[in-house]
């Protein structure tokens, strides 16, 4: 390892605990992964606008490009080229690493970057994978659209499936995959689901593949955007990998675009050389403006939770709504269930269902004052959106209809404003129904 003083270094092992205790990633978003003294004591890492990077020596230069290329196991040892590695980067990923409690993680430059770069390192030809639905339309249309170009099948299961249906399903997939000479290459996940908030029961499912397959072989991997990093936590129930759109709370000012991977470093492995091919990671700039986010990422998805808690408990009993699918709603059934083993907060993006259809949840939409009319969530600022015409618009009708989303169907993702504000605006928008 180099003695030339690297800025993205990970700081002494004491920075990251107090008197043997582990800091918690509120504190430790502070800090962790930079050292001032080598950033001419910047106390927030400066922004590394640079494609490539001068070696030491250029017997270094040989061991880095060994790591990059995997002729050495365990990455490279020193920035590279910025398709590869970057200071700002590596700071992102060590922080994201905390959250999730993982030991290594990736950046991407969109969600679906990282959904795709994963899918792909490790799906063949012959291959099939396992999901859950709904999935964000767009990870749904690339398994099925783009994947299956290539020779990859999938079979697909509802969130909120038991123990017993999760076997049966697995039994269908290694099926599948022994006709086209392949295997069950990932299982993934989306939980809660986009826009219907269905939870999947983690538990259940790493109890069904590590039954029917090789968990070396078969990893299970799980979209937490709705509820990440600090509603739930997928690696302490069984998920391998946790995946993230990092726009939405992780970045939580509507102002960037950026996604994330975390999980063991085997994992991560394939996927960081297929984003080193490709060049899918995210930009210094946006890395910056992520570990700015951070800092802020619990204060902030504790007002919005808070806020929609508040909000649900109004919109739940209003004479012009069908029902509010809200996780904090949750009283009874296998959903209360998973709820409550999975996850410490309900969240503040939740599924509102208008009496009417879309004539009247877009009368609602158009109304609004306070809150936005747009897609995303996670923002500072209260969003709502209208899924089967606009998320999902892609999505075919039949399909949308056997994953509940429906024409009434308005989705929202609670901000940070005043409450009661927040309120007297659904009130009103509600009114012009």
């Amino acid at each position: 390892m180099s003695d030339i003083p690297n800025p993205r270094r990970k700081p002494k092992p004491e920075v990251a605990t107090l008197d043997g205790r582990r800091l918690k990633p509120s504190t430790l978003m502070m800090g962790y992964g930079y050292d001032p003294v080598l950033s001419e004591g910047a106390l927030k890492p400066p922004i590394f606008l640079t494609s490539t990077f001068v070696f030491e020596s250029a017997e270094a230069g040989k061991r880095h490009f060994e790591g990059i290329t995997g002729k050495r196991a365990g990455g490279s040892e020193g920035l590279v080229y910025s398709r590869f590695n970057g200071p700002n980067q590596e700071i992102l990923e060590d922080r994201l690493g905390v959250w999730d409690g993982a030991e290594d993680a990736l950046v991407f430059s969109s969600g679906m970057t990282a959904i795709c770069t994963l899918m792909m390192a490790y799906c063949g030809q012959g291959d099939v994978i396992v999901h859950s639905g709904p999935l964000y339309a767009a990870s749904e249309g690339f398994v099925a659209k783009v994947l299956s170009r290539f020779g990859v099948g999938y079979v697909d299961f509802p969130a909120g499936a038991t123990r017993g249906e999760l076997d049966a399903v697995l039994e269908r997939a290694k099926a599948k995959a022994a006709e086209t000479g392949g295997r069950v290459a990932m299982i993934y996940l989306e939980s809660p689901g986009n826009p219907t908030n269905a939870l999947v029961d983690i538990e259940a499912v790493r109890a069904a593949r590590d039954a029917a397959l090789d968990p070396d072989e078969t990893p299970i991997a799980i979209d937490n955007t709705f509820l990440g990093p600090l509603w739930q936590s997928p690696l302490r129930h069984g998920a391998d990998i946790v995946v993230y759109s990092l726009t939405k709370y992780a970045g939580g000012h509507s102002d960037l675009v950026a996604g994330g991977i975390s999980g063991a470093r085997r994992w991560m492995y394939p996927v960081r050389g297929l984003r080193n091919t490709m060049g899918g990671i995210c930009d210094p700039n946006t890395a910056w403006m992520l570990l700015r986010s951070l800092e802020t990422l619990e204060i902030r998805m504790q007002r919005a939770t808070r806020n929609a808690v508040r909000i649900c408990d109004f919109l739940k009993d209003h004479p012009k709504v069908e029902s509010v699918g809200f996780l904090g709603l949750l009283r009874e059934g296998r959903q209360k269930d998973i709820y409550d083993r999975h996850c410490t907060g309900p969240g503040s993006t939740f599924s509102l269902f208008i009496k009417g259809g879309e004539a009247e949840s877009f009368r609602f939409l158009d109304a609004l004052k306070v809150a936005k009319l747009a897609v995303s969530l996670g923002g500072t600022e209260t969003l709502a959106s209208h899924p089967a015409a606009m998320t999902h618009l892609s999505v075919p009708d039949e399909r949308k209809a056997q994953l509940g989303i429906t024409d009434n169907l308005v989705r929202i993702s609670i901000g940070i404003e005043d409450a009661d504000d927040l309120i007297a605006d659904f009130g009103q928008a509600l009114a012009a129904v």
